[in-house]
Parts: C-alpha cells; structure tokens; sequence
C-alpha cells in the first residue's frame, strides 16, 4: 500500500509544479504585455507633445503687429521679442520640444524590451525637469498676457489688447500648447512611475 501511494504523491507533487509555473508564465507575459502597452502609450503622448510644444513655439515666434497709423518719426508695433518673459517661454518650448525628439528613440527602445529600468528612471528625471521649465515659462507668459488684456491701473500699465487685439489672439493661443504639454509631461511621469512599480 505504501509503494502504491508514493507515485502517487510524487504525480500529484509534478502536476502542482506545473501548475505554478503556468501561472507564473502566465502572470509574467500579462504584465510585460501591460508594460508594452504603457510604453507605447508612452511613446504616442510624447508626439503629442513635440506638436503641443513646437506649436506655441511657433505661434508665440512668429507673433508681430503693426498698427495701420503712423508717423513719420513714430511707428506703433508690437513682437513678441520685444518682453524678455515671451522670448524665454520661446525658447522654453523649443528646448523641450528638442529634448523630447530625443527622447522618443529610448521610448521605442521601452516597447521591445518592457523590462528596462534606469532608462525609465533617466526619462522620469528628465521629463521631470522639463515639465518645470515648461511650468514656469507658461506661468509667466501667462502673467504677462492677462496684463495685455486687463492691464494694471495702480502701475500705470495699460491694457494694449484693445489696439493689438491680432498680437493678444496669437500669444494667446500659443498658452494653450504650453499648458497642454504641462499635462502632457505630468502623464508621462506617471506612466513611467506605473511602468517602473509594476517590475
């Protein structure tokens, strides 16, 4: 009775082991299937953003009015080079546009091998420090933009969108870009943060 029983066990014991070994299989190609989704996910927010980002580069860039009456000593323009807080949210928008080209190979790099770490921990660093750049030159363009439109009656400042309304439209249309790769930027840490915590 005894020899009868041990194969037996010993059946039941390999049919357990295999068991677990499915369902670990199992269990590890679901969630690298889960992190290649975040990676591609990943990488479609950041051409989202390279177009959110390159756009207000360009609106604000190209942003100049003239008004129809001058003199011959006086003319009356408008550009956005002429305020050094718009000049520094172009410049912003265009080293975070290049920075993230750049990075859009080693987010290819994360749809084949879904495992990989400090390349995701460099891209947090970086899209981390990117989403403050972006922060602070929309936050200041935007300061700038309400006092062309409201302007500021205790400092003598006056509101000029009345006379250069085509100058406002466009630098206000350039925020929305800015502040959309913000999003953008905040939902890329995210998703590299649940990529690295899933491992």
């Amino acid at each position: 009775m005894e020899d009868s029983k041990a194969p037996v066990s010993e059946h039941g014991g390999e049919t357990s082991k295999a068991d677990v070994l499915e369902v670990a299989a199992s269990s590890g190609s679901r969630r690298a299937a889960a992190n290649r989704g975040l990676a591609v996910l990943d990488l479609i927010l950041r051409f989202v953003a390279v177009i959110a980002t390159v756009g207000s580069a360009i609106a604000m860039g190209t942003t100049n009015q003239t008004l129809p009456f001058f003199t011959q000593f006086l003319r009356f323009k408008a550009q956005y080079s002429d305020l050094s807080t718009l000049t520094f949210f172009v410049v912003v928008n265009s080293i975070v546009a290049a920075y993230l080209v750049l990075s859009i190979p080693l987010s290819i790099v994360h749809i084949m091998a879904s495992r990989a770490k400090y390349s995701r921990l460099v891209l947090v660093f970086f899209d981390a420090a990117m989403l403050a750049l972006v922060t602070a030159a929309a936050s200041a363009a935007a300061g700038i933009v309400y006092l062309a439109h409201k302007g500021n009656a205790r400092a003598n400042w006056f509101a000029i969108c009345q006379q250069f309304d085509s100058f406002c439209g466009r630098i206000s249309g350039s925020l929305i870009g800015s502040f959309a790769a913000m999003a953008l930027l905040l939902l890329l840490i995210l998703l590299s943060a649940a990529a690295l915590a899933r491992r």
